[in-house]
This record gives structure tokens, C-alpha cells and sequence, in this order.
């Protein structure tokens, strides 16, 4: 690179001018940051899916694409004003999610830090030293040295390092958004679950309390007939163990009831028991809408934010292969700096205390014992690993959805058929117990028909619920539950991190 010229002129005023006039050499340098990067030029990979899902859609599945806004608040379809706003609370109090907006403000700032290697960096400094020279070695003499000035660099980006590393920074960003959206779509299907299985807890508690006032009405008939000398003893005692039997499972269901409740509160970022008393009143197990749109296999994978991510976490390795590149080949830095010195304080700022320097340095590591390319090599096996974990997250979502399907198809089938049985049942349990009163069967029928009727009621209550769990999981595994608020700043669809 030619030598820069520096000129000295006077001025009007008795002063001097100081101008520095660049070289062709480095302006040579300057156009040779628009050199292509080098390493691999990241192409998009587009996942493999079928052209649609394997099973029958039944049960009110509907091949038709699912519109976005409804996906994006799935919750809304069950039309259940209560879990509205729960998921709501939820989305604005949640730890984790909030712990996911922290991990993606952090990647926006490693953006920004990328991002400056691009630009030239600027410093100021002043120092005042004194020193003495050895009386063996030099004068002895006491000197006092004062500086102040400006100084500056820049290191040309000419093999594309730098934008490499801000192209990994851009697709880790992006990769932090998907990661957001993926703790946005697990939470609200948290909280539909844990919200199914209130009201489900809620029903299977009606069904063994209704059961419990049934069986005690049974006992104290049974007893009354005892004591008028009517039955022996037997018919009492087993309809004593009968009513106990019931009543002991009750605790346990009121168990399991404040442990959900628990469980809802802590997703919503509040104390556990903070939603007991919001929740205590028995509502219906949220119903289910007649048709369930699930689209094709490729919308539910370009939607997904776990496949979303493991594609930008495979194009920020994939420049990451050409930051490790870089280093294989020189480094061009220019540099310069303008400034005072002076042996006294008082001569600082006048013109003879000038300085400055500037010029072009030039830095290639000759011998590393091959650790550029071995680090190369490393990249290049992690670019691997991420393309493997990017195929293994697209069979997953496919396997989910799959089977979220056939679950959701198959749970109805049962609750129909519980449906039927439990009607079944309570007829059974009426006709036996009126018969028993009549003396025209033995009590055992009466204990068979309670235990029966309790069994297919409890049952169907979860049965119940199961539908309505059936369908939130189904709508997790579309990747339901997030829409553009989840990364305001950012747009949905990435450019694929082929640009900086």
C-alpha cells in the first residue's frame, strides 16, 4: 500500500494546517471489504413433509388450512370466558416466559456487539508521566512527559469474518425469537391442561359427593331395617364398607384438585392458592368446537417454533464455518492517531507540541500447529450436529401431530361409549334399588350397581376432560399459541441469514 502525504499550510491567522491525504493504496484497501465472505453460503433448508397426514381425519378433524389468528389464541374456540383470561394472566406474568424475553433482549445486544467489528473505533486520551533514566545507562536526568490526543482503527473486514460472525449473530437472534415463541406455545397449552383438569377434578368430585348422599341414603335405610328385626346384619355392613369406600376417595380427588390449582396459579407468575377461590366455584369441562381445522403436514411444520429455531440455530453455524475460515488468512488493520506531547504543561497546546501517525498494518498467523484448521473442523462437525438436530425436530413435530390425531379422534369414541355405559348404569342402580326395597333382590345387586354407577361416572368425567386435553395438545402440537406480538421487533419470516 502507497505511503500516505502529509502537507503542512499556513493560514491566514499565523496558524498551521494539518491535512492528511490518503493513498490509492488504502483506498485499494477500502474496496476490498466488499470481497465476498468466505465459507459456505447459507441456503435455507426447507423441511421434508409429507403431502398430508397418514391417519383419516375423524372426529371433527378438517384437512382445511387453520386460519392463523384463531391458532395463534386456540384458547378463544373453547369458548370459556374464565380460560381467556387466565391465559391471558399467564402471558403477562409467567417467569419463564419472561426468563425467554430476557434470553432474547441478550441475543439482541450480541447482535449490536457483532455488529460494531464492522465500524472503525475512536479513543481519546491524556497522560501525564515522570520518569529517570539510570545514571549507568543514560543521563540520570528527571523527565516530565505530557500527552493528549485522539486516536482510531479499523480493521478491514476483507476476508468476511466479521460479517460472518454478524450473519450468526442475526440467525442466533432469530433463533432466541423462535426459542420465545416455543415457551409462548407450551405455556398456554399449561394452562389450558392444568385448567381442563380443574374442572375435570371438579366433576369427578360431583360424581363421588351425588354417589356418597346415595349410599348414605341406602346405609341408614339398610340400618332402620336392621334395627326393626327386618334383615340381618350382612346387608348393613356391606353397605357401611360401600359408603366408606366412597367417601375415602374423596380426599384424594380434593388432593389432586389443589394441586392443579397450585400448579395454575405458579404458570400464571403467582403464590400458590392465589386462584383457589377464583376457581372454587364448579364450572363444565371446556367443550370442544364441532371441526377442528389442521391444515397439511407443511403448514404445521413452517409454523412450528421448535423447527423454526432448529433452522436458524443451523444457519448461525453454518456461519459460524466461515468466521472459523477467516482466520486462515491475513488481517488488514489501519490505524492512526493525532495529538500533544510536550516536555512542559504550559508548551501542551501550542503548534510544536503536535503529533500524529497513521498507516496500514497487516497481521497472518504462519504456524498455529493447525489449531485454524482444526477449529474449521470443529464448525463443520457442529454444522452437522445442527442439521441432524434440525431433521430429528421436523420427525418430532410430525410424530406429535400424528398422534395427537388419532388421540383426539379415538378419546371422543371412548367418551360416547362411557356415555352410554354410565346411562346404563344409573338405570341399573335406580332398578336395583327399588327391587332391593321390594324384597325382590338380594342386596349384592344393589352393591354391584352403586359400585358400577360411581366407576362409569368417574369415568366419564375424565373422559370429559381427556377431549377437551386431547384437543389443547393437538393445538400445541400445530404450533398454536403464539402470533407476531411474540417478537414485536422482529419480522416472522427471516431472510435465511445469508446477508448480514
Amino acid at each position: 500500500m502507497n505511503a500516505t502525504r502529509t502537507d503542512l499550510h499556513g493560514t491566514a491567522a499565523g496558524g498551521r494546517r494539518l491535512r492528511i491525504a490518503v493513498g490509492p493504496g488504502l483506498a485499494l484497501g477500502l474496496l476490498l471489504t466488499g470481497c465476498a465472505a468466505v465459507g459456505p453460503d447459507y441456503q435455507r433448508v426447507e423441511p421434508a413433509a409429507p403431502a398430508a397426514w397418514h391417519g383419516a381425519l375423524s372426529g371433527g378433524l378438517d384437512g382445511e388450512a387453520a386460519d392463523r389468528e384463531a391458532l395463534a389464541r386456540w384458547w378463544t374456540l373453547l369458548d370459556d370466558p374464565l380460560l381467556t383470561s387466565l391465559e391471558d394472566r399467564a402471558v403477562r406474568g409467567n417467569l419463564d416466559l419472561k426468563q425467554a424475553r430476557a434470553r432474547l433482549g441478550e441475543a439482541r445486544a450480541r447482535r449490536g456487539l457483532s455488529r460494531a467489528g464492522l465500524y472503525p473505533t475512536v479513543g481519546v486520551g491524556a497522560a501525564a508521566t515522570k520518569s529517570r533514566s539510570s545514571e549507568n545507562s543514560g543521563s540520570g536526568r528527571e523527565i516530565e512527559l505530557y500527552r493528549a490526543g485522539f486516536d482510531a482503527g479499523w480493521e478491514l473486514d476483507v476476508f468476511g469474518g466479521v460479517r460472518r460472525s454478524v450473519e450468526a449473530a442475526d440467525a442466533d437472534l432469530a433463533a432466541s425469537t423462535e426459542a420465545l415463541r416455543d415457551v409462548l406455545v407450551s405455556l398456554t397449552a399449561e394452562v389450558g391442561l392444568n385448567y381442563v383438569d380443574v374442572r375435570a377434578y371438579q366433576a369427578r368430585l360431583a360424581a363421588a359427593r351425588s354417589n356418597l348422599d346415595a349410599q348414605k341414603d341406602t346405609y341408614d335405610l339398610n340400618a332402620s331395617r336392621y334395627t326393626a328385626g327386618l334383615i340381618d346384619e350382612l346387608p348393613v355392613q356391606q353397605a357401611r364398607y360401600n359408603l366408606e369406600r366412597t367417601r375415602s376417595q374423596i380426599p384424594q380427588l380434593e388432593r389432586g384438585l389443589a394441586a392443579v390449582m397450585n400448579r395454575l396459579a405458579v404458570l400464571l407468575g403467582e403464590a400458590p392458592g392465589a386462584l383457589a377461590e377464583q376457581l372454587a366455584p364448579p364450572g363444565p369441562v371446556p367443550a370442544v368446537p364441532l371441526t377442528v381445522a389442521v391444515g397439511i403436514p407443511a403448514e404445521a411444520l413452517r409454523r412450528r417454533p421448535d423447527v423454526r429455531r432448529a433452522e436458524r440455530e443451523l444457519a448461525a453455524q453454518s456461519a459460524r464455518i466461515g468466521v472459523a475460515t477467516a482466520d486462515l488468512y491475513p488481517r488488514f488493520r489501519l490505524f492512526g492517531s493525532i495529538g500533544l506531547e510536550s516536555l512542559e504543561l504550559g508548551d501542551l497546546t501550542t503548534w510544536g507540541s503536535r503529533t500524529f501517525a497513521v498507516g496500514p498494518s497487516v497481521s497472518w498467523r504462519l504456524f498455529d500447529a493447525g489449531a485454524v484448521r482444526r477449529n474449521i473442523e470443529v464448525q463443520n462437525a457442529r454444522h452437522e450436529q445442527a442439521l441432524v438436530g434440525y431433521q430429528a425436530a421436523v420427525l418430532g413435530a410430525l410424530e406429535e401431530v400424528e398422534n395427537g390425531l388419532v388421540a383426539f379422534a379415538k378419546v371422543q369414541e371412548r367418551r360416547e361409549a362411557l356415555a352410554r355405559a354410565t346411562e346404563a348404569a344409573g338405570r341399573a342402580d335406580q332398578v336395583a334399588r327399588d327391587r332391593y326395597r321390594a324384597g325382590l333382590v338380594d342386596f349384592s345387586n344393589v352393591l354391584d350397581a352403586q359400585r358400577s354407577l360411581l366407576g362409569f361416572q368417574d369415568e366419564l368425567a375424565q373422559s370429559q376432560g381427556a377431549v377437551a386435553i386431547e384437543l389443547v395438545r393437538l393445538y400445541k402440537a400445530l404450533g398454536g399459541g403464539w402470533g407476531e406480538e411474540g417478537a414485536p421487533e422482529l419480522p416472522v419470516e427471516d431472510p435465511g441469514g445469508t446477508k448480514p
